[in-house]
């Protein structure tokens, strides 16, 4: 599936900006597939292969896209088992998904259609409407750099797509930048256009102890000459000065 999109441009603090919007993405899917490297590849446009896969994070970013100053609030999720009110509390929060797998480990995309299941019902199960919209949610295939390696064809994961009626993206965040980008641009505009088309009485903004647990991390990059920064220590050796 070919999606056409103008890529976000970083924010430069200069100037004034008419307008500007606030969006919750959620990353789920199984432990090792990518979740993190795809969030830190977005934000600061590195690759860092080795996380601790235990941790929740919250990053916090902003972009201009198509004039307005977007910000972004990605939430990391671990990948593990988890209590199942836990992983309601984190649905609930998001106003769109990137549901992930790895194309190097089968049970991984198996595990898919099972989030996405659970993305929808846990939405429209306490709606206030009977005809309410499911939330936007994109299946993201990463790590297609790893050719030899590879589990789940292409084709594999296009099905499974048009199974399930969403879009679908296969990347590699190891390689390249602006198509990690374009898949977020892509759930950016899904939710846009919901929200847009949806009753203010009707927006959700879910404000949780456990979501107000999970440490926030906020980036501030200045990708104009040299200079990026990014405010999380444990990446400085990563980044320029």
């Amino acid at each position: 599936m070919t999606t056409n999109f103008s890529l976000p441009k970083t924010l430069r603090r200069s100037g004034s900006l008419p307008s500007s919007r606030t969006v919750r993405i959620v990353i789920l899917g199984q432990a090792a597939v990518g979740k993190t490297a795809l969030a830190v590849r977005f934000i600061t446009k590195r690759f860092i292969g080795e996380y601790d896969p235990t941790l929740e994070t919250i990053y916090r970013h902003e972009m201009v896209i198509g004039g307005d100053v977007v910000h972004f609030e990605i939430l990391d999720t671990a990948g593990q088992e988890e209590d199942a009110l836990l992983i309601e509390e984190k649905i609930k929060w998001g106003d769109g998904f990137l549901i992930v797998y790895s194309v190097t480990d089968r049970c991984s995309f198996d595990e898919v259609m099972r989030l996405c299941f659970l993305v929808n019902h846990i939405h429209t199960a306490g709606a206030r409407r009977s005809n309410v919209e499911p939330p936007p949610m994109l299946i993201v295939a990463n790590k297609k750099d790893l050719e030899f390696d590879r589990m789940v064809s292409t084709e594999d994961g296009e099905n499974l797509s048009r199974g399930l009626k969403l879009p679908f993206h296969e990347v590699s965040a190891r390689d390249g930048w602006e198509e990690t980008a374009g898949v977020f641009q892509a759930l950016y505009s899904d939710i846009v256009q919901q929200l847009d088309s949806s009753p203010p009485s009707f927006r959700r903004r879910a404000v949780s102890k456990l979501m107000e647990k999970i440490p926030r991390i906020h980036s501030n990059s200045a990708l104009g000459g040299t200079g990026r920064s990014f405010s999380f220590s444990s990446f400085r050796d990563f980044l320029p000065d």
